[in-house]
């Protein structure tokens, strides 16, 4: 299964992960480099001494009969036994090797480790240097030149070794990566905190056109009215105008509706009292059939405006007024019954959808829980704990209640249980039908009062 955060990318993650790993890159890139200059210079500075130390040495070498004699050099850690700077003068040997002739005070019974192929190589470049890293002594770490040269009353060629400690060359490289890495590491963080803000300071025009987008789903606005930079200009244009097309399309769907129920009410009312002025069994099958396509007229009219009404821009109902209005109604109609509706709804609580709707869900729960109740009704109208864009509409009475089997039957359209009752037996259904039309659901139960609890799931707009 394919996580969330993978199937749908976030565009700025994608922006500041691309550009922190450029940056990144580029940062490691950079220290890298830098600490492979800081070690070449490093090690030119100590080849450089090296050079120095070398070219005295053939300078000031003197042959006498044929035998080498080093120079009085005065250099005083070259006098220092195991002092890390060491010179040596050698000749070449049959098989390959190197023989020494004299060194310095510092290799004091040691002789500079040489690679094995050494000669050769001094062979194959003659007058040319080779640097080269060995140990020293005390099997430190060393920077190594060696030379091949040809002195003045000498036939055979002299090899003359040059090096040097190179332990605080690489205490410096350490330093230097070390503290290269520090500030490389704080510049990295000092990047990515500059990169968030670049980024959702570059995309807050993007979540601002949502935000107004999301205002105008929810009733809260007809269009978008913010300026947004050029590149946002056209989208928010094109968006406009899908808005302005949905709103034509469900005007034209509403139009629509109300003349198919004109067009096809008055033959029907026209044919029920046709029927009526002529009693007999054909009359009563033409008025229960023509009753029967009212009812399913109502009830597909009725879902074609949900449908309509939901694919439409958001409107908002506050519920409050509404239940407010039906409280007021109600009473004076069943006022002989003696009936008390007490209601509780918050002021910005409020129905996402039509106020003709929200009367109709509201006016059939109501009616119908006045109608079997004994005294009294309870009505409230709270926002769904699970989900914030959902309320609940729960209604409740203190009549006689209804029996689990058969709340099933009582949703299905034109069902009546008591048929010495008033009304058509649509109440229920039509609340169903519209609860389903806005993705909710009717549920009945027991009520705390001793009657029926009627619940409907309803989508919730933002206050």
């Amino acid at each position: 299964m394919i996580p969330a955060g993978l199937r749908n990318p976030s565009l700025a993650r994608r922006l500041v992960l691309l550009a922190l790993g450029w940056g990144v890159a580029t940062l490691i890139v950079t220290a890298v480099v830098m600490g492979l200059l800081f070690r070449q210079a490093a090690v030119r500075r100590v080849d450089q001494t090296l050079n120095d130390l070398t070219v005295n040495l053939v300078a000031y070498s003197t042959v006498d009969d044929g035998q080498v004699f080093a120079p009085p050099l005065t250099d005083e850690r070259a006098l220092r036994a195991y002092s890390g700077r060491y010179w040596e003068i050698a000749e070449p040997t049959a098989d390959g090797k190197i023989r020494p002739i004299a060194r310095s005070h510092s290799l004091f019974d040691t002789v500079l480790r040489a690679p094995p192929d050494l000669v050769a190589r001094l062979k194959a470049k003659p007058g040319q240097s080779i640097h080269y890293n060995t140990t020293g002594p005390q099997n430190e770490p060393l920077r190594a030149r060696a030379q091949q040269n040809w002195l003045k009353d000498r036939k055979e060629p002299v090899i003359f070794l040059a090096a040097e400690d190179r332990s605080s060359v690489d205490r410096d490289v350490r330093a230097f990566v070390a503290a290269t890495a520090a500030a490389f590491v704080l510049m990295a963080a000092l990047l990515i905190v500059a990169i968030v803000i670049q980024v959702r300071v570059g995309l807050r025009p993007l979540f601002s056109l949502q935000n107004e987008v999301s205002s105008v789903r929810r009733g809260k606005a007809e269009r978008l009215a913010g300026t947004y930079p050029s590149e946002l200009t056209p989208l928010a244009d094109e968006l406009n105008a899908l808005v302005d097309h949905n709103r034509q399309v469900v005007d034209r769907q509403r139009t629509h509706v109300g003349n198919l129920a004109h067009a096809l009410k008055t033959p029907i009312s026209v044919m029920i009292a046709e029927a009526g002025q002529r009693p007999g069994p054909l009359a009563e099958l033409v008025t229960r059939q023509a009753e029967a396509m009212r009812q399913q007229v109502d009830h597909h009219l009725r879902r074609a405006r949900a449908a309509a009404r939901m694919q439409g821009q958001g409107e908002r109902t506050s519920v409050a007024e509404v239940l407010d209005e039906l409280t007021r109604t109600l009473q004076r109609i069943f006022r002989d019954k003696g009936v008390a509706i007490d209601w509780d709804a918050a002021d910005d609580l409020y129905f996402l959808g039509e106020r003709q709707d929200m009367l109709e869900i509201a006016g059939n729960a109501v009616e119908n829980a006045c109608k079997w109740c004994r005294s009294r009704v309870k009505v409230r109208a709270e926002a769904g704990a699970a989900d914030p864009a959902r309320f609940r509409l729960v209604v409740e009475d203190d009549g006689l209640g209804l029996p689990p089997e058969q709340r099933a039957e009582v949703l299905q359209r034109g069902a009546r249980l008591d048929e010495t009752a008033p009304g058509s037996g649509l109440g229920l259904s039509i609340i169903d039908e519209l609860a389903r039309a806005y993705g909710g659901a009717l549920k009945l139960g027991d009520s705390g009062l001793g009657g029926l609890r009627l619940e409907v799931d309803l989508p919730r707009a933002e206050a």
